[in-house]
């Protein structure tokens, strides 16, 4: 069979692969497993027929991956944005599989979106939107078969308007989004739960690592790409624990802060973002010479010192160059906030730097940002108990399941990467992750028969 070309689910699964490859000498009958499981339980292709303002109708692609479901229902986030196609949304709801896995809860795989392009859109018609692409969807999910979540361009204005939806076509009131509002089943920390467990993560990395670049430190220098949710909490997080934020960006361009973001600046790009305005027209309105804008760059080549690099933004976002910026700029940690931020090109760099014992550390998005869906995972339990935990009980848990995904990605990467570690040279958090995630989801696949 000739399989159609996807250029970002081939990257996932060849990096999986590549990943896996010690495992598997040792345990070739896991092969068997991995040619199972990069192939979708399900995938639901439609048509989303809505109005917008002037009566015209408007027509968008909507999808849904449900992946795998050995551990749990299908869970993973929508995303809206003119990019979605089958091959990213393969590659995310592929990712997904082993990210949930390594949080621990009960969760299987999936993503789902659309075409369509929130920007520019009125709230009238965003809404038209939502129940047009619920009424194909709701068909397919629930609370304990398929659980959607948010992701670019769903945030709690969509999330309000699927739930609605899905509301008065079932007639329930279930559990069946996360990321809801607090007064409706929501969780406290989720829109916080992506950056911050991000940012609980690399705190072990660095106490490991290189704890003289502790985020503790003013003097420590983080580089952060994105300036949407993820961004802004990873942010947020950095500068309450004292260390120095100095970029952030977006579609358009970078903006460097060469002493430094505030946490009132983050707060006020927040508003702006909630508008759909851009970094370049923030900067416009500073008053002083605290910014730089950059048009049609990455921040990783703009900073002369960078201790430690978070993309936030979107995939494939740091370059093989720019990885090489990144190092003669003195990074040690590359930590993930967004999903597969890194080129095949950019990670060899940091692995290459890794094995070569010059304290460069890389993690994976599986792995350090599953903070998100984790905390999706406790406002299911939640829902499913009528319970609402407070926000110091969801943080604590949070920090937990983030200790233990590292702890995981730790042992495995020390056991499985096929490299004989010395005293200098890190274990690598990448292999460590996908071989963690994959011999859970394995396991619990054969268990059920789904391989043998």
């Amino acid at each position: 069979m000739v399989l159609p070309v996807e250029p970002e689910f081939e990257q996932a699964l060849n990096e999986l692969t590549q990943s896996l490859q010690p495992f598997l000498a040792a345990n070739p009958q896991y092969q068997k497993a991995l040619d199972i499981v990069q192939v979708p339980e399900r995938v639901l292709q439609f048509r989303v027929v809505w109005e917008d303002d002037k009566g015209v109708p408007q027509v968008n692609r909507g999808f849904r991956v449900q992946y795998n479901s050995a551990l749990g229902p299908y869970k993973g986030g929508l995303r809206l944005h003119p990019s979605v196609n089958l091959s990213v949304l393969k590659f995310l709801g592929f990712e997904q599989i082993f990210k949930n896995a390594l949080t621990g809860l009960s969760m299987g795989g999936g993503k789902g979106g659309s075409d369509f392009d929130p920007k520019g859109k009125s709230d009238s018609e965003i809404r038209r939107f939502c129940t047009a692409f619920m009424s194909e969807l709701f068909r397919h999910i629930g609370q304990d078969t398929d659980v959607p979540a948010g992701d670019i361009g769903t945030g709690a204005r969509e999330i309000g308007f699927l739930f609605g939806a899905y509301k008065k076509l079932s007639n329930e009131f279930v559990g069946m989004l996360t990321g809801k509002g607090l007064d409706w089943g929501g969780s406290f920390i989720r829109p916080e739960a992506t950056g911050y467990g991000l940012i609980y993560f690399v705190e072990h990395m660095i106490a490991k690592s290189c704890p003289e670049f502790s985020l503790n430190l003013p003097s420590t220098i983080v580089a952060i790409s994105g300036s949407g949710n993820v961004s802004q909490f990873t942010a947020l997080k950095v500068i309450e624990l004292g260390a120095t934020v100095k970029s952030l960006s977006d579609s358009k361009g970078s903006l460097i802060a060469a002493e430094g973001f505030t946490k009132e600046d983050i707060l006020s790009i927040g508003q702006l973002k909630l508008k759909g305005g851009s970094l370049e027209s923030w900067v416009t309105q500073q008053s002083g010479n605290r910014f730089t804008y950059h048009a049609g760059m990455r921040p990783w080549t703009l900073l002369p010192v960078i201790h430690h690099a978070l993309p936030g933004a979107t995939q494939n976002e740091v370059s093989g160059e720019e990885a090489k910026a990144l190092i003669a700029a003195g990074v040690r940690v590359v930590a993930e906030g967004s999903n597969m931020g890194c080129t095949e090109e950019a990670i060899k760099v940091f692995e290459d730097a890794r094995k070569a014992g010059k304290g460069v550390w890389y993690a994976p998005g599986k792995a350090a940002n599953c903070g998100g869906v984790a905390v999706s995972g406790l406002e299911m339990a939640q829902n499913s108990q009528r319970l609402v935990w407070t926000t110091q009980e969801v943080d604590s848990k949070l920090k937990n399941i983030m200790a233990e995904a590292y702890s995981q990605c730790l042992n495995a990467g020390t056991k499985w990467s096929g490299e004989k570690l010395t005293d200098n040279v890190l274990p690598s958090l990448l292999a460590g992750a996908n071989v963690a995630g994959f011999i859970k989801v394995a396991n619990a696949m054969r268990e059920q028969g789904d391989w043998w």
